[in-house]
């Protein structure tokens, strides 16, 4: 079988063979497409065999609602309830500021809809459903969404009033059908971004189809759908090309004999890091993007706005500040020759020699490090503060996912990919004390890797009536274990959990057995009340077939013994060894950085060309 992988980002589209070739290219925003479809080219002239099977990261659906390029969308729920989503939770985005709101709502209020008809708690019927109560929507809607109180327990309503709807000719998501599980709000929230994404992530979905014959999009939660899921519920692919490098670079750690790992993925746009423990990527029921709630499997990657592409300059207080507008692929940093001429984080590693101006980047050539010096010096900025400030954003997004959920970072491995991540890992290991900086082979290209080595994964959530009454709640763990085996549909590694809370919280964790609430909790928050009741409040149930192509099994990338300082320029990314530490080639091509107990020469930086 002849497999690649693709993903997608904001700078560069990178793919990767499972023969180990690779193809990096910039990215083209107009028609992200355009670009995989050149880099498939490329792969298919040194190799004329044919492709079976295409899987597939992507920043589309992400893209499409940062820019608010989604369609035109209306709501419909129950009489009283068109303003939930306006309401939201009490929480703010910012505590002590008074001036940070919420991001708009993606349906305004003229486009949201009330029905009659109600059902209480349990999912019984309390007023029965009248679709004739619903008016004529304007003209300009494009796509509908349906969220009706207690649907995740009783979908009867909801199957009523989208049956309506799809007879009028609308392209409806219903929430039952996406996410049902409880939290009216959160569920509100996903199936309207599903209903905004969808119209365009289609047709985009149509034309990654025409490329294999067997085509695979990669979620959020790290496995793979069939473009017809996909297609149709493209909100499972918010940040679906981050997870990819996660799965990739948690594989590699433990190979490594790192099983507990922070993830450290800096491209051209974003930084995303995720905490491994057991090997493991740590999974999320909900996450937030673009301050919308998103109620569907995720894996917990934190994202913030700082990558070799992140714009610098000084406030109007007279502060640095790096990020979160980027260069992107077009113009790009200044260094690139293509127009751009605000300075970024590229210029800056440029300027400091930890990017060999003389070494070609894919699809770029030889960077210019006069244009880097001339745009800082514009905008009065020097190479050192730029990085200084970058990695401190970053920094605090490391402490985000270990010290903040109680992890002591100097435990943990820290595993660096992307473009530009294994420039800036060691300062950062340095900073929080992590004894280990793992460099991932083909690591400016690890997230394809990721897709391409991706299992299919099918996920399934059904919300609990009676969160005390757990009788009956074992027995439909395995019912719903059996249906996410069969829609697998080959043999499959079937994980099964409750969510389950002390009565009067409002968080959940997972666990195998009920029973073993109280250990998990104690382990997770330092404590447990053993004599209090225990709540179960939803059923999930993974299915995961495994690739034909493994990480481990991709061919070796041969690698040297360096010791710092040096550069060393990989087709795929640049690897800066600081002063103090040293790399060391593993078996399975990673490089080790460890620091150095020897004293490194004074001078200018060695570079090792690959």
């Amino acid at each position: 079988m002849r497999r690649i992988g693709s993903d997608t980002g904001g700078t560069f589209t990178d793919l990767v063979a499972a023969d180990g070739r690779v193809a990096k290219l910039p990215s083209t925003p107009h028609d992200p497409v355009e670009a995989v479809r050149d880099g498939l080219r490329l792969l298919s002239s040194s190799n004329r065999e044919g492709l079976d099977e295409f899987t597939h990261g992507t920043t589309v659906a992400t893209n499409t609602l940062l820019e608010r390029k989604g369609a035109a969308v209306a709501l419909v729920t129950n009489e009283g309830f068109a303003d939930l989503i306006e309401i939201a939770r009490q929480d703010r985005p910012s505590l002590y500021d008074p001036r940070a709101d919420r991001p708009e709502p993606l349906v305004p209020r003229e486009w949201r809809y009330e029905v009659r008809g109600r059902l209480d708690p349990r999912g019984r019927e309390l007023v029965p459903v009248d679709v004739a109560s619903l008016p004529p929507f304007d003209p300009v809607i494009e796509a509908v969404a349906v969220c009706l109180l207690h649907s995740d327990l009783n979908p009867a309503h909801e199957q009523a009033v989208a049956g309506e709807l799809r007879a009028r000719g609308y392209d409806v998501t219903a929430s039952h059908e996406l996410s049902p599980e409880f939290r009216e709000y959160e569920r509100t929230v996903t199936t309207v971004l599903n209903a905004y994404l969808r119209p365009s992530c289609r047709s985009y979905v149509a034309d990654l189809v025409s490329l294999a014959p067997k085509v695979g999009v990669l979620s959020s939660a790290g496995g793979l759908v069939p473009a017809s899921v996909a297609a149709e519920q493209p909100a499972r692919l918010l940040l679906s090309g981050p997870a990819g490098g996660v799965a990739a670079a948690a594989a590699v750690a433990a190979a490594c004999g790192f099983p507990d790992a922070v993830t450290f993925d800096m491209g051209g746009t974003s930084t995303d890091v995720c905490l491994v423990l057991g090997g493991r990527p740590e999974p999320v029921a909900e996450r937030s993007v673009a301050g919308f709630a998103v109620r569907l499997p995720a894996l917990g990657v934190h994202t913030i706005g700082a990558g070799g592409g992140s714009i610098a300059r000084i406030d109007p207080g007279g502060a640095l500040v790096v990020g979160p507008r980027s260069a992107g692929a077009v113009p790009g940093p200044a260094c690139y020759g293509r127009g751009g001429a605000e300075p970024t984080v590229t210029d800056a590693d440029l300027v400091l020699g930890r990017i060999p101006a003389d070494e070609p980047l894919p699809g770029l050539g030889r960077l210019d490090r006069a244009a880097a010096q001339a745009a800082l010096d514009r905008a009065g900025l020097t190479a050192g503060g730029v990085i200084a400030v970058v990695d401190a954003h970053m920094e605090e997004a490391l402490r985000v996912v270990s010290v903040a959920r109680g992890v002591d970072p100097r435990s943990l491995a820290l595993v660096a990919f992307g473009g530009a991540g294994p420039l800036h890992a060691c300062a950062l290991a340095d900073a929080l004390g992590m004894p280990v900086v793992i460099v991932p082979p083909r690591a400016g290209v690890l997230s394809a890797v990721g897709v391409l080595t991706a299992a299919r994964q099918v996920d399934l959530v059904r919300s609990w009536a009676d969160p005390l009454d757990h009788t009956g709640a074992a027995a439909a763990l395995e019912q719903l274990a059996a249906a996410a085996a069969a829609e697998a549909g080959e043999p499959a590694t079937i994980e099964a959990r409750f969510d389950c809370r002390y009565q009067g919280q409002s968080h959940e964790l997972r666990v195998g057995e009920v029973q073993d609430f109280h250990d998990v909790h104690e382990r997770y928050n330092g404590y447990a009340r053993r004599d209090q009741p225990v709540e179960v409040v939803a059923l999930r149930a993974t299915a995961r077939v495994a690739a034909p192509v493994v990480v481990e099994e991709l061919p070796v990338v041969h690698r040297e013994r360096v010791v710092g300082p040096a550069v060393i320029a990989e087709e795929d990314c640049t690897i800066w060894v600081p002063d103090g530490w040293r790399a060391e080639p593993h078996e399975t091509g990673a490089l080790v950085l460890r620091r150095s107990g020897d004293s490194s020469p004074e001078g200018a930086p060695g570079t090792l060309r690959r």
